[in-house]
């Protein structure tokens, strides 16, 4: 019997490892002749440093991580690359109800609109400092994370200095609801579905949602170290094969309750099929009989879900550079866009014949509606991409941007 190369993939239990795990499950990773183990861990710290020592050869992993590892800004640092995406959008702001309801009494009204749920958290903190009480805590999941990212960006549009009226605490993501109940944290931003048992459980209440302050942007990506893609470049190829097709499978409609089925299992999220199906089916319950239906708030395999788009990497970047993380130089700048690997993923994918970006790059936030565009071949579609703000990422004018971005928008 013929040996098949095996590799060990790290995930979290999150709705967005969904690619990862119909992949194994569905049988396409079998489908290329790899054997795959995936590993459950409970933090991303966890998964950072399992890759760095080589127990993991492949991670579902933040997206901003690579970058920060390759910036020697994570402890154990070692060069990663994301040769793919994993889905886009998929978060949500949580507040407790206690936060809630002082937001409601500030003019919130509970529809997932960012601009009015800031200016209310915005009058909320106003009234704590008047009377002498901290601003609220809120967690997100690592210090390099997307929801670092957007909930900083978020509040700072909304005239909050996330370094001064706020606490932004570091919780893994199955402990978000425990650390709510517990009044640890007041409010955090995470991936599904620990939004939504907040909700469930009546603890909480969600406020916006990524899609709403960035429509399909990034969120998590492969992360492999370089060297074991070098090594390994046939393997590589063989599993973003069967990821393309696993996301493809996991974005059609008709396959959302299989999906939820297969995700429930102990093994795997080892959460209620009910507690997983209003995100994949983009209808969030925010709250008590309250049902939202959001476009795009988890998108899986349309709009060029898995191309890892070297804008997003820069945006990621920017961030990085405004909250002060990194300096910001042309060595970096390289760093940052080179994380992100397109050309791996175009030559793994060209088998397929699936629709390839002809750019590595794109202008962020430009697209009001959805926009067909060039690919290898037919039916690419891309956006809305908008920022709640209204502001747009150039990458050809990152200097400009960098230099733009004030910490508050007061």
């Amino acid at each position: 019997m013929r040996d098949f190369p095996e590799i060990t993939i790290g995930f979290i239990p999150l709705l967005d490892s969904a690619v990862v795990i119909a992949a194994v499950e569905k049988g396409f990773v079998s489908d290329e002749n790899i054997v795959a183990h995936l590993v459950r861990e409970s933090s991303w710290a966890n998964i950072r440093d399992r890759i760095a020592v080589g127990h993991f050869q492949a991670a579902h992993m933040l997206a901003p991580m690579p970058i920060s590892s390759n910036l020697g800004l994570s402890p154990l640092s070692v060069p990663l690359i994301a040769p793919m995406a994993l889905g886009l959008g998929g978060n949500a702001v949580t507040v407790s109800n206690a936060l809630f309801a002082a937001m409601e009494g500030e003019g919130c009204s509970g529809d997932l609109d960012p601009a009015t749920a800031g200016a209310a958290l915005k009058s909320v903190i106003a009234k704590r400092r008047a009377t002498g009480a901290d601003g609220p805590r809120f967690a997100v999941v690592h210090p390099f994370s997307g929801h670092n990212y957007e909930l900083r960006y978020w509040l700072a549009a909304c005239g909050i200095d996330p370094d001064r009226d706020v606490e932004i605490a570091i919780v893994p993501p199955p402990l978000m609801a425990d650390a709510m109940r517990s009044g640890r944290v007041d409010g955090y931003c995470v991936g599904e579905p620990w939004n939504t048992i907040a909700v469930d459980q009546g603890i909480g209440r969600i406020v916006t949602v990524k899609a709403r302050i960035w429509r399909n942007s990034p969120e998590k990506v492969l992360g492999v170290s370089r060297k074991w893609a070098d090594d390994n470049r046939p393997v590589l190829e063989g599993l973003l094969r069967a990821l393309y097709r696993a996301g493809e499978w996991c974005g059609k409609p008709e396959n959302a309750a299989e999906l939820a089925s297969i995700l429930s299992a102990p093994r795997w999220l080892g959460v209620e099929e009910r507690l997983l199906l209003p995100a994949l089916t983009d209808s969030l319950v925010v709250g008590p009989r309250t049902m939202i239906e959001v476009d795009d708030f988890f998108v899986l395999h349309q709009k060029a879900a898995a191309f890892p788009w070297q804008s997003h990497a820069l945006w990621f970047y920017s961030q990085m550079v405004r909250w002060g993380h990194c300096n910001h130089s042309a060595h970096n700048v390289a760093i940052a866009r080179d994380s992100y690997r397109p050309d791996i993923y175009r030559q793994a994918l060209r088998p397929l014949f699936a629709p390839l970006p002809g750019a590595n790059l794109k202008v962020e936030g430009a697209l009001s509606a959805a926009t067909p565009v060039g690919a290898s071949n037919a039916g690419l579609v891309l956006g809305p991409d908008g920022f709640f703000d209204g502001r747009i990422f150039d990458p050809d004018m990152l200097d400009a941007y960098i230099a733009s971005q004030r910490h508050v928008e007061n």
